[in-house]
């Protein structure tokens, strides 16, 4: 267990870190040519989801990081969960042994990514089958259709309910008017690695389309059964029905093929996996005046999974964790400007989610959970430089009954370019279904052989109350911002597994169930600097320390190291002559807990590069780039036996 002080991590990066950072731009006033402030509010990023309001950057509740499309490219990633990596406080694995290359924020906490929310243009992605991960969500759309992400790193249920506990990644994919022509992108590399996409977008009179077909393949990390493929199709339409109404139809596929397993694990056999997903989504908003209008949203979404492999110890047995899951949603708002200083948001969603499998609940029948959700959400300008988000949800899930999410925070304009906020939110997670209700036993011939499983329903939803401050600056005469985040996140109620004998078939029998176990706090801190020091130049810098403190012993003293204490990251890009562009990241995170081996601490230092050359042929352009992963040693990712080494590959894009 930790009991150390966050204070001295704290100390050094106030007095060392941001003396320098705020130094900076010092140095470079007497020769920067001054921006006003009016151009330095009008280019501020409006932020469209954290309060489900548009907001300035500067003005939202709560620290927010956002990836643009240029960020994208010259990262070289190649989905989005190793570019979360990038992020604040976010840790991320290229695994596929459980579902996907997953990515969590303020601690690895199992095998599943399940306390953060992922949005797609509106649509959370979340599985049902996978317990409310997020991995395989991440995966569902290729980087090449992303406008932009949007990253509030911080408690969210208050706007998008119980997944959104810890943070919330809204991805927005680009719209049909920005993506028209035929676009391919082919990438050949080291590691088995075969990416290949293809795009076309057209139009009509009233309405634009989009449809994307693209894979992605290679050989996983070095000392897992790995040969994993992604395959997607995603099809988007904009469509302006009357002056005053627009419809967004989406339609997509995909399918994750991953070989998992180990050679000498009886429990978890080499065995090849398949889970496919498809999904329809329709938005519908109506502009009634200039200060209000109203929205509408449906969508569907299916999953099936296939996991079967022979327990070789006994024959005829089978180890199988196949199912089935689905999941609707119907979504309204309304959202109004009440008076010049007074903007609100309100609505409601319904939302029912199934899972069948008879291997993981020994039932063929479906299990259903249904969601009653309640939102308000009101920005009051108070006085010019003082600014009042408060919200509140309101659910009901017939599993674990209401749960009630508030949030306040106050942010003050210092100046027009520095702000400081303070704020309180209450979030929540409800037990999965496996959790309440897994049921878990291996049979052969009507003879019970054991009970992996069998949960008694008895957990109730974990919860956390996060308090934090922040400062957020601007430094026009730089281009740069820095925003800074202390937070207090206290989790009550932590969801584990714990042993006990249960009585099956009048026997006694060693079995697992979900409880509520360990309560702790994580305390730290954020730094995000973004700055553009000259020309063609992109320079950002993002540091987190944070510790784990315990009101008492906790019984799993593992969680002490589910986040590292300090991490860094360094990010730089150069437009170059001759139409060439350099990019390096770099990023460096003390030890912490691996997924699968949790009494493993791992530390990371990895470096990437990417230099690439835009291509030009008659009105076709094109890039091709060659990009490098990992220049340095390999580390243990996800397990100990599991290795991320270099991978180098070349991509060629071409655009019509």
């Amino acid at each position: 267990m930790k009991s150390n002080s966050l204070a001295a991590p704290i100390r050094w990066s106030l007095h060392f870190g941001l003396p320098w950072l705020l130094a900076v731009p010092g140095v470079w006033a007497q020769s920067a040519v001054g921006v006003s402030e009016k151009d330095f509010l009008d280019e501020m990023p409006i932020v469209l989801s954290v309060s489900r309001l548009p907001q300035r950057l500067d003005e939202t509740p709560g620290a927010v990081t956002i990836l643009d499309r240029d960020f994208i490219r010259h990262s070289g990633a190649r989905d989005v969960a190793d570019l979360l990596r990038l992020v604040p406080g976010f840790q991320s694995s290229t695994s596929f042994e459980v579902d996907a290359p997953q990515a969590s924020y303020h601690g690895i906490f199992g095998h599943y990514s399940a306390r953060i929310q992922v949005l797609v243009d509106g649509r959370s992605v979340y599985s049902t089958y996978f317990f409310g991960s997020v991995a395989p969500g991440l995966m569902s759309v290729a980087l090449e259709d992303i406008e932009r992400i949007e990253v509030l790193r911080g408690s969210n249920s208050v706007a998008y309910g119980a997944r959104a506990m810890l943070g919330v990644v809204n991805i927005v994919t680009r719209h049909t008017s920005d993506s028209l022509g035929t676009r391919a992108t082919v990438t050949r590399g080291e590691n088995g690695i075969q990416d290949t996409q293809f795009g076309l977008g057209w139009k009509t009179e009233s309405s634009g389309m989009r449809l994307g077909l693209d894979q992605r393949s290679d050989d996983g990390l070095a000392g897992s059964n790995g040969h994993n493929r992604v395959q997607r199709v995603n099809f988007r339409s904009d469509w302006q029905a009357s002056a005053s109404s627009d419809v967004q139809l989406r339609a997509g596929w995909m399918n994750i093929a991953a070989g998992r397993g180990f050679a000498k694990d009886i429990d978890a056999p080499l065995r090849d996996t398949s889970f496919e997903t498809r999904f329809v989504q329709i938005d519908w908003k109506e502009v009634l005046n200039h200060d209000q209008d109203l929205a509408w949203s449906f969508s569907h979404q299916q999953e099936t999974y296939r996991d079967v492999a022979p327990y070789l110890p006994i024959p005829g047995l089978d180890l199988d964790a196949s199912g089935s899951a689905s999941n609707e949603s119907l979504m309204a708002q309304h959202t109004l400007r009440l008076n010049q200083d007074l903007r609100a948001v309100w609505g409601a969603e319904l939302r029912r989610e199934s899972v069948t499998s008879l291997p993981v609940y020994n039932t063929s029948e479906p299990l259903v959970t249904d969601f009653t959700r309640l939102f308000a959400h009101a920005e009051w300008r108070m006085r010019p430089d003082w600014l009042l988000n408060a919200g509140v949800m309101a659910e009901h899930s017939s599993a674990s009954g209401f749960s009630l999410s508030p949030r306040l925070m106050l942010n003050w304009h210092v100046t027009p370019r520095q702000t400081l906020r303070a704020g309180i939110a209450r979030s929540f997670r409800p037990p999965s279904t496996l959790e309440s209700q897994g049921d878990i036993r291996y049979s052969l011939n009507k003879h019970l052989l054991k009970v992996a499983l069998l949960a008694r329903g008895n957990v109730e939803p974990e919860t956390v109350l996060t308090r934090e401050l922040g400062y957020f600056a601007g430094f026009s005469w730089l281009n740069a911002t820095l925003d800074v985040r202390l937070f207090d996140e206290s989790l009550t109620g932590m969801i584990q597994r714990q042993p006990y004998m249960a009585q099956v078939g009048g026997s006694n029998v060693a079995t697992f169930d979900f409880v509520n176990g360990d309560s702790f706090s994580l305390r730290g801190l954020e730094l995000q600097w973004k700055s553009q020091p000259w020309p063609g130049a992109q320079l950002g810098f993002n540091q987190t320390f944070a510790r784990v403190f315990f009101p008492r012993p906790p019984s799993d003293d593992e969680l002490a190291d589910v986040m590292p204490e300090a991490a860094s990251t360094l990010f730089f890009t150069q437009q170059l002559p001759s139409g060439l562009h350099f990019s390096l990241s770099h990023q460096h995170s003390d030890p912490s807990r691996l997924q699968k081996s949790g009494d493993f601490k791992q530390y990371i230092s990895r470096t990437d590069w990417r230099l690439s050359k835009t291509l030009r042929f008659g009105h076709r352009t094109g890039e091709l780039a060659f990009t490098v992963q990992n220049q340095g040693q390999p580390y243990a990712d996800f397990d100990r036996s599991f290795a991320f080494q270099r991978r180098a590959f070349v991509t060629l894009r071409l655009d019509n």
